[in-house]
């Protein structure tokens, strides 16, 4: 069986294409079209992986490009997204053209050349700050920033071609996932890759409650959607049922590290009042239904040891200097 990722570059799609090649699929891994030819993070995959490992180059927006790419596979698994919420109140059009355009051509190319899956990646940020928790996936959509709103649009695409053509859509939703080779526009490693180099940390508001899931769990959960019949037409949400304040998370990577990160905040890191999202908190019931899944890393111990193993991650010098710790990165 061979799976096309897209977005395989990046964080979790590097881990995602990394445990498929373990399970002996294999992989054609979209790259977003660059002039250096560069893999992004698949460039570190261990070589004894790449057997099975096919890289093109392209991008989703381009319709007959992304047509192309996609035959003669048999799963397709959309991955490519912007995502970071600062800088989509800067290019709204970037992220309707990226999440929203292209994953109608992910969705069309998947008809035309019946691919028999697509798993469509979604995002908690679709629920707003909810009226209560545990968030199930009957809740209401709120979109409180123009990424969200783009990621519900996907979403609605995907489930509306599951319904009118009969595409077997599965739309995993993962909460905020973190780990190794994370970028600095997320919130653990803006406290970490500051931490090292400075104790002294600015930060964007820190009162927020977030859901917080280490990487390896996130693409067990996807792996678990592949063929995975129970799946199709559906929304699944992945998260661990445990949630921490930013506040609190920073106090908790200050006692894995040994010493006092000490913190302010800046009025440009935080979002605009109406648009931050005050808590997510999953509920996973669905998925250890569906999927059989459930996390390893849960709670405050799981919690603990995903962080260490980032920590570590982050603390070797090569992968550190990779950073500009000191940019806000929209």
């Amino acid at each position: 069986m061979k799976i096309l990722v897209t977005g395989a570059e990046g964080f979790i799609g590097s881990h995602l294409v990394e445990l498929l090649l373990k399970k002996k699929f294999k992989v054609k891994a979209l790259v977003l079209y660059n002039s250096f030819n560069s893999w992004g993070w698949l460039e570190n995959l261990n070589s004894k992986l790449k057997n099975n490992l096919e890289v093109v180059l392209g991008d989703i927006r381009d319709k007959e490009n992304f047509e192309d790419l996609s035959k003669s596979v048999d799963i397709i698994i959309n991955m490519a997204a912007l995502i970071g919420i600062p800088y989509s109140y800067k290019a709204s059009r970037s992220y309707i053209e990226t999440n929203v355009i292209g994953s109608l051509n992910v969705l069309n190319s998947a008809l035309k050349n019946n691919i028999s899956q697509v798993i469509q990646i979604s995002t908690s940020e679709v629920y707003g700050t909810p009226k209560k928790v545990p968030i199930t996936e009957n809740f209401p959509y709120n979109a409180q920033s123009p990424y969200a709103a783009s990621k519900i649009a996907a979403d609605q695409l995907s489930l509306s071609f599951y319904r009118s053509f009969n595409l077997p859509v599965s739309i995993i939703r993962p909460f905020n996932t973190y780990g190794p080779r994370q970028s600095a526009r997320a919130i653990i490693p803006t406290i970490i890759t500051q931490a090292l180099k400075n104790k002294k940390i600015k930060l964007g508001s820190v009162y927020p409650k977030r859901d917080l899931m280490y990487v390896e769990d996130t693409v067990r959960g996807i792996c678990a959607a592949i063929n995975n019949k129970k799946t199709y037409g559906q929304v699944i949400n992945l998260g661990t049922g445990y949630e921490i304040s930013i506040k609190n998370l920073v106090e908790k990577i200050s006692k894995l590290l040994g010493f006092k990160i000490e913190y302010q905040t800046q009025t440009n890191r935080k979002r605009p009042k109406k648009s931050e999202v005050d808590r997510l908190l999953a509920s996973n019931k669905k998925a250890k239904k569906l999927l059989n899944w459930k996390p390893k890393y849960s709670k405050a111990k799981g919690l603990d040891d995903g962080l260490r193993q980032t920590l570590n991650w982050f603390k070797e010098e090569k992968n550190l200097k990779l950073y500009k710790y000191s940019d806000f990165n929209y």
